[in-house]
């Protein structure tokens, strides 16, 4: 069952939300959850990890809606970062699937966003092809556009291992990108 509300409600769903009231954080959940669930998407290929992610996000709001500050921000971002790191724990806590070291030679990191012309559903089938932790690597660089260090602060992988990922996915989703352009 889904609610649909309008911002105009939003005070009221968020006073319920601090009184811990069920349908009001209800309410809260599904008037963010296309957005969350695709900023989920940007992490995660598996539908279970999306939803993990997103629920365990969600359980923080709502523990935590009492600290939002309206004068300091939008809602949604500050439900889109607590999100996020949502995300990044889980990936964090996670052993990467290989870690390389990168030698001089191998390096060639680009400024180029392959994303900026494509459509979100074409970015999420692209995502889908990448491996997983090479997949958020280049989520957190070139959609969330964190800089090399904080990725490596975010999901505790050396920097070199950052950018063989970097190098990696620029490399695979050209080939995508190609290929889908010929169609």
């Amino acid at each position: 069952m889904t609610f649909i509300s309008s911002m105009d409600h939003l005070p009221e769903i968020l006073d319920g939300c601090r009184r811990n009231d069920r349908k009001s954080q209800e309410r809260l959940y599904y008037q963010f959850y296309p957005a969350m669930f695709n900023l989920c998407k940007k992490f995660f290929a598996d539908e279970h990890d999306i939803q993990t992610a997103l629920n365990n996000g969600m359980m923080k709001v709502f523990k935590n809606i009492s600290q939002y500050d309206a004068s300091k921000g939008e809602i949604f971002n500050w439900i889109y970062t607590i999100i996020r790191n949502s995300c990044l724990t889980i990936l964090r806590d996670r052993k990467p699937d290989v870690t390389v070291e990168l030698q001089e030679n191998m390096l060639n990191i680009s400024e180029e966003n392959l994303f900026q012309t494509s459509k979100w559903e074409d970015i999420f089938l692209y995502l889908n092809q990448l491996p997983p932790a090479t997949r958020a690597v280049c989520s957190l660089f070139y959609l969330e556009g964190f800089s090399i260090k904080e990725i490596e602060k975010e999901i505790n992988m050396k920097e070199g291992t950052i950018k063989w990922h970097l190098n990696e996915s620029r490399n695979r989703l050209r080939d995508i990108f190609i290929k889908s352009k010929e169609l």
